[in-house]
């Protein structure tokens, strides 16, 4: 005969074994639902700022890569995989910009870089999406900086969705990146000492909205 000790573990067992079960058919039947043809509606995300990175590299003097990032992200995504359409929009803080040194940081916020005083926001805005399948492979769209716009490509790569198993809630993520030349936006300082080609990488999570 089994004690109700026993009893009591095979219960919890019994208990974490239907919930693990149930988490993995809801996200099987979430994957499903976006590798479905049927699927024709186009879905909204919206960027998930902590768990989404804005940077940057470009050449020091020919001989290192400087690097930095933009710790302060927001954004929204729709996708419609099978009409090969969507909308992205993504907002960087130039204010939160870190190299891991204060006093280049605080360069670069000036006026002989990103000025962010009088432009606080660095913006992409995409509204030409290319698939491959059900997959986002890039974006064309036009990037904003220092109050000047032009067209930027970006090219997508891991992308991928799933039910978040934090959050139980639907996602998506991927990483993107692109090159520019800073001087097509005004930026030319120390130009060519330090380099004018720049690649920029954003890594994204988004959550569906309901």
């Amino acid at each position: 005969m089994a004690t109700p000790a026993l009893n009591v573990r095979n219960r919890a067992r019994a208990t974490n074994a239907t919930s693990h079960v149930r988490m993995l058919c809801i996200a099987t039947a979430y994957i499903a639902s976006i590798q479905s043809p049927l699927l024709a509606a186009p879905v909204s995300y919206s960027v998930d700022p902590a768990h989404t990175y804005a940077s940057f590299e470009v050449d020091h003097l020919g001989l290192s890569m400087a690097r930095g990032t933009f710790d302060r992200t927001s954004g929204s995504i729709e996708i419609d995989p099978v009409a090969g359409s969507g909308h992205i929009e993504i907002m960087i803080d130039t204010a939160s910009i870190d190299t891991g040194l204060d006093k280049r940081d605080e360069h670069l916020r000036a006026a002989q870089f990103f000025n962010v005083e009088a432009y606080p926001t660095m913006k992409f805005v995409a509204g030409t999406l290319h698939f491959d399948g059900n997959k986002l492979i890039g974006a064309d769209g036009q990037l904003t900086m220092l109050g000047k716009t032009l067209p930027v490509a970006l090219e997508i790569t891991r992308f991928n969705c799933a039910m978040h198993p934090i959050r139980r809630k639907p996602a998506c993520g991927a990483d993107a990146h692109t090159r520019i030349r800073r001087s097509d936006w005004g930026m030319t300082t120390y130009v060519p000492t330090i380099g004018d080609e720049v690649t920029i990488r954003i890594g994204i999570e988004a959550f569906e909205l309901p």
